[in-house]
């Protein structure tokens, strides 16, 4: 298991309004939101999530209007800051998201109940 998924399991159990993030969390968590903050890279993220398993990156690559090294530029970065992965098989590439990153991100954002906290 890998430091960042240390981190991540240990941010999931504490949303932001129950407990502020250590700076390692926060170190491990910024670049998956940096990530997400290009309208390309959602998107291609909600692609490879939506997809029924596996993902072949010429399927991807038609839903948009940039060229195929932009999109591999971003699904490098989406790869890079751990939400997606992928394996090479012949020429093609096939990207899935990372099982749990998902869960993981949005827990950190749940607000949930927040009896006893500020209104």
């Amino acid at each position: 298991m890998s430091k960042q998924s240390v981190l991540l399991d240990a941010a999931c159990c504490a949303p932001l309004v129950r407990a502020p993030l250590t700076t390692d969390q926060a170190a491990a968590l910024a670049p998956m939101f940096k990530a997400l903050g290009d309208p390309v890279r959602l998107r291609l993220l909600s692609l490879i999530a939506a997809a029924p398993g596996e993902i072949c990156v010429c399927e991807l690559t038609g839903a948009f209007d940039v060229t195929g090294p932009t999109i591999s530029h971003h699904l490098r970065v989406l790869r890079e800051a751990g939400l997606v992965d992928c394996e090479r098989r012949g020429t093609w590439v096939y990207y899935w998201v990372v099982p749990g990153v998902l869960d993981r991100l949005g827990a950190v954002l749940h607000t949930g109940d927040r009896r006893g906290g500020r209104a």
